[in-house]
């Protein structure tokens, strides 16, 4: 049965393009009383263990409609790439690819930055900020009628959480290292890519991984305008999905590097003021061309991030390499904290 949700539909017609090795497996089956809606993941490449994992991730906000369509405009072009590069089909040998183009597709249909029950699944997570938060941005517990709302006290994961916690976890047993981008919308005018933790300004263990990326991507897209940095210098927040799966992974000693991909909506709100006369215009550009562009701009960075992953001893640091480049790190991201 075809989905109302264009982008559940999108996600149905690229799966009937039946390219061999592509595989399907659906996480959670929501519904919000009239229609049911699949959390569905795509995994292409290897299905070998011990071979490295990417996994793209959208809509987690259902209002933020832009990520899904990012993370679906990058899947169509892989998809189709697949039928006649053979180079390309080479490099998936070697490397697990995921995408979860739409974990909140309830919060999508409805034009919810929740899921049905009214939870912020990026505050849903069973940890607490180390340090103050600003209430309610940074989650709150005093009811579902209010954005950022926690869910209640000791409850359970909501359904998509859990789905993509156990997704996550499984990767992490199954790969030597597992990199994720996870796109979003709506802060500040400039795209960013930040990287845990959310809910403390102490630097993460694994800031020198992060900073070769970040040296990668100056010398490997020289021209790009994204901001890479810890989430934590622009606001903290309880229950962040990501820091609570790196924390998770760390103390196992799996290498989880997570990535969000914040849009900057404000520049398209900027150019057209309009859009503020719907809840969506804040976080998604609502003129076509716009969302092409958007949709144009960001494919080179999931390129460049997915090879990374597959070629990871080519620019991760050698443990000889480490304490110098934590040390470099620490100066360049918190040199005036």
């Amino acid at each position: 049965m075809q989905s109302t949700l264009s982008e559940l539909a999108e996600l149905q017609r690229l799966l009937r393009l039946d390219i061999p090795g592509v595989r399907r497996e659906t996480l959670a089956q929501l519904s919000d009383g009239s229609e049911q809606y699949p959390v569905d993941a795509v995994f292409l490449g290897s299905d070998r263990p011990n071979v490295p994992t990417f996994l793209l991730v959208g809509g987690v906000h259902g209002v933020e409609r832009i990520g899904s369509q990012v993370v679906l405009a990058y899947l169509n072009s892989l998809l189709h790439r697949l039928i006649w590069d053979q180079q390309l089909q080479m490099v998936l040998d070697n490397v697990r690819f995921v995408c979860l183009p739409v974990l909140n597709p309830v919060g999508m249909a409805r034009q919810h930055r929740g899921n049905v029950n009214g939870v912020d699944l990026m505050r849903n997570a069973p940890i607490d900020a180390f340090d103050s938060i600003t209430w309610p941005f940074g989650g709150q517990r005093l009811t579902r009628h209010l954005p950022w709302f926690r869910g209640g006290l000791g409850k359970p994961l909501e359904m998509e959480a859990q789905a993509l916690c156990d997704l996550v976890e499984r990767l992490c047993e199954q790969s030597p290292i597992v990199m994720a981008l996870d796109v979003h919308s709506g802060f500040g005018t400039q795209d960013r890519l930040w990287f845990p933790m959310a809910g403390t300004r102490q630097p993460v263990p694994h800031i020198a991984d992060y900073y070769a990326l970040k040296k990668l991507l100056k010398h490997s897209h020289p021209n790009h305008r994204y901001l890479l940095e810890p989430q934590s210098h622009h606001y903290l927040c309880h229950g962040d999905l990501w820091d609570y799966l790196y924390l998770k992974a760390n103390s196992r000693q799996q290498t989880l590097l997570p990535l969000t991909l914040e849009l900057g909506s404000w520049r398209w709100v900027k150019k057209n003021p309009l859009q503020l006369r719907s809840f969506l215009g804040m976080f998604h550009p609502i003129k076509p061309h716009r969302v092409k562009r958007v949709l144009r701009e960001n494919l080179y960075l999931i390129e460049i991030l997915w090879r990374a992953s597959a070629n990871r001893e080519q620019w991760l640091p050698k443990e000889s390499q480490r304490q110098r480049m934590h040390k470099v790190a620490l100066k360049h991201w918190y040199q005036n904290d």
